[in-house]
């Protein structure tokens, strides 16, 4: 199912209106200090009233059958916003793994409760590394000798990992890198939160420890689904990169317009105009290379996994660029705890660096192209 340019309009209106009541900044800098860092009461809105969490879900799951271009809608104005949910490990990471396993019966089992926003979930498997490739990954799962199987190992920077209902872990087998469901309230099974720069977005330390686990997908098909979960997740991070990116222009250009320096606004000078143009340009790329990922990802071509890479590229870069001048055209006010330029630097920062970071995703980009 694809929606049309009026309709893709009408769901980032309320899905703006939404978030503009839900998460203003001093509800964002709430949750930052919470645990769990988002409001329960508030995402059963999301599902009930907005159905975001079924959006892109097929609608044999449960979901409402839409793609990655109705997706990035929603996740450009969670960006806009610092919307603190687990919507991003749920719905972009976990969700996603599921269905590019293949496994039909975990699908049937698992997505209607995540579609449906009463099931929230995450994916793990980056380590202490941080890498996210899954040839890096040592966590292991053996048999259990019943049919079933235990994980032993600790996964590191896990999304909103101390939440989630349910945790698909990447473990090592004699097959190689597959993909577990396990249960929040699994045995052997502990998680402690990380500080990390975005206090926005919550991260955990999970340790496995003989934890009961269920075979997701093909043993040894951990490899193919992450290649496809990375691309997908990839685009999603950017179109959230991007609508962070243009909440900066927008602030930054509005304080150029009211803030008067020698009697004239400091827009009005030609180094915060050019600091604003150069945003414009970055913001623009981002939003094009995002948007244009999702369109070839909806209609299965075969360009998409390039054009992932792509996005992931320009929109980190661009958001960067953005959080950073955005700071400097506040001046002063930018560089203080009481102004929220810095909560979308750390933002646009960690963004960066969650699959690996500029060395990791060029890298990617090079794959991509056979290079």
């Amino acid at each position: 199912m694809t929606a049309d340019e009026s309709e893709l309009r009408e769901l980032r209106a309320s899905v703006r209106e939404f978030l503009e009541a839900k998460s203003p900044e001093e509800v964002v800098r709430k949750l930052m200090e919470s645990e769990p860092r988002f409001d329960p009461a508030v995402w059963s809105q999301a599902a009930d009233q907005l159905r975001l969490p079924g959006l892109a879900i097929p609608e044999e799951y449960g979901g409402d059958g839409f793609g990655l271009v109705e997706l990035g809608v929603v996740l450009e104005e969670m960006g806009r916003a610092l919307f603190c949910a687990p919507f991003f490990a749920t719905v972009l990471l976990a969700a996603q793994a599921l269905l590019a396993s293949g496994d039909k019966e975990a699908c049937a089992r698992l997505l209607p409760g995540i579609a449906s926003g009463r099931t929230t979930a995450t994916l793990a498997v980056a380590e202490d590394h941080g890498s996210w490739d899954p040839a890096m990954v040592s966590a292991r799962a053996v048999p259990d000798g019943d049919g079933g199987w235990t994980v032993r190992g600790r996964k590191c920077f896990v999304i909103d990992g101390t939440t989630a209902d349910l945790i698909l872990v990447v473990a090592r087998t004699v097959a190689g890198p597959t993909l577990f469901a396990v249960e929040r309230d699994a045995t052997g099974l502990a998680a402690e939160p990380m500080e990390t720069l975005d206090a926005t977005r919550a991260m955990a330390r999970l340790t496995f420890d003989a934890v009961p686990a269920t075979l997701v997908g093909a043993e040894g098909a951990g490899g193919r689904i992450m290649a496809k979960v990375l691309d997908i997740a990839s685009v999603g991070l950017a179109a959230e990169q991007a609508g962070g990116a243009r909440r900066c222009l927008e602030t930054s250009a509005d304080y150029a317009r009211v803030r008067h320096q020698f009697g004239r606004p400091i827009g009005s000078f030609q180094a915060v105009k050019h600091k604003c143009a150069d945003m414009l340009v970055q913001v623009e790329l981002a939003e094009a290379s995002s948007r244009e990922a999702a369109r070839l990802a909806d209609e299965d071509s075969p360009d998409f996994p390039v054009a992932a890479a792509v996005a992931h590229a320009c929109c980190s870069r661009a958001y960067m660029v953005a959080a950073m001048e955005n700071i400097q055209v506040h001046g002063g006010i930018g560089f203080t705890w009481e102004h929220p330029a810095h909560l979308y630097f750390r933002r646009a920062k960690s963004s960066q660096l969650l699959f690996g970071g500029p060395a990791v995703y060029h890298e990617r980009l090079l794959d991509r192209l056979g290079i």
